[in-house]
């Protein structure tokens, strides 16, 4: 039922605009009146959260049911289970990032699949320019979110701002092609550089472990290849 489980990813992608319309509409007779003919303790805002709490409630009570099934009938598909659950909810998690990308001038859509996406820290090193703003670059790390897509990396910049004095909204911009990789950085065994040019631009990234660079170095070199 994974196809029809990916059903989640489109609806959370669509949660701002219910509740921005909610936001508009909720104080309406309509809604007051069919609450009141339903019977019902809590207003439609409410239920419209249900399925984003859901899809994480699935992983729990799979995890659970697989501590209580080690080694017996069924333990196959319950992990398999699991792991379809735990797909659905990455693919929703980066899905939901993806949609606040702004800036971008290409369309985001051609850049084929999203593979990974996540923070870092990342410092910058270009050959050319004075070099006070580049030994100030070097030594100031800023924070980025990266998107790999299967034709493209996106290095973005998070801007917070209100809308409608209500939420803060993540919006992303700058984007580089990768045509080269460095795999250990003197120093620190989280960084890793990407580079292009002939290493005039120079982007050093920052992990927050070493199992999650070795995965990002991994997917980029498959890209690459």
């Amino acid at each position: 039922q994974k196809e029809d489980l990916q059903i989640y990813e489109k609806y959370c992608q669509n949660k701002p605009r219910s509740e921005a319309l909610w936001r508009q509409c909720g104080d309406s007779s309509f809604f007051q009146e069919c609450q009141r003919k339903l019977d019902h303790k809590l207003s439609l805002d409410a239920y419209l959260l249900k399925p984003v709490q859901r899809i994480t409630k699935y992983q729990l009570i799979l995890k659970e049911m697989l501590k209580c099934s080690k080694n017996s009938e069924g333990t196959a598909e319950l992990e398999e289970a699991l792991a379809t659950v735990l797909d659905i909810i990455k693919s929703v998690n980066d899905s939901m990032h993806q949609i606040a990308i702004t800036g971008y001038e290409g369309d985001v859509s051609e850049l084929g699949k999203l593979l990974m996406q996540g923070s870092f820290n990342v410092w910058t090193d270009h050959k050319k320019g004075h070099n006070k703003v580049k030994d100030l670059a070097r030594f100031k790390p800023m924070q980025r979110h990266l998107f790999l897509y299967t034709k493209m990396l996106l290095f973005c910049k998070k801007r917070e701002e209100n809308t409608d004095g209500h939420e803060k909204t993540a919006s992303y911009s700058f984007q580089v092609h990768t045509v080269g990789i460095t795999e250990n950085v003197k120093g620190d065994n989280k960084k890793f550089e990407i580079w292009y040019n002939g290493r005039e631009e120079v982007y050093i990234i920052q992990a927050s472990s070493v199992e999650l660079k070795n995965t990002w170095i991994s997917e980029i070199r498959k890209v690459l290849t």
